[in-house]
């Protein structure tokens, strides 16, 4: 039973921190200084990802 409560707070933590990878990356794109290269390696997300974020955002 603590092995799947461990995983499941581990897991959570990952959302999380990929959840301010995402905010981090918005507030790259809102700014407009950084090549959409340079937010993905920043960030750590995927170009893909930042291209879906920078998408979403115009959309």
């Amino acid at each position: 039973m603590c092995r799947i409560m461990e995983d499941m707070r581990n897991e959570s933590l990952k959302e999380g921190i990929k959840e301010g990878m995402k905010e981090a990356a918005l507030r790259m794109l809102a700014a407009g200084k950084y090549a959409l290269e340079e937010i993905a390696n920043i960030s750590g997300l995927s170009l893909e990802e930042v291209n879906q974020l920078k998408a979403e955002r115009n959309a």
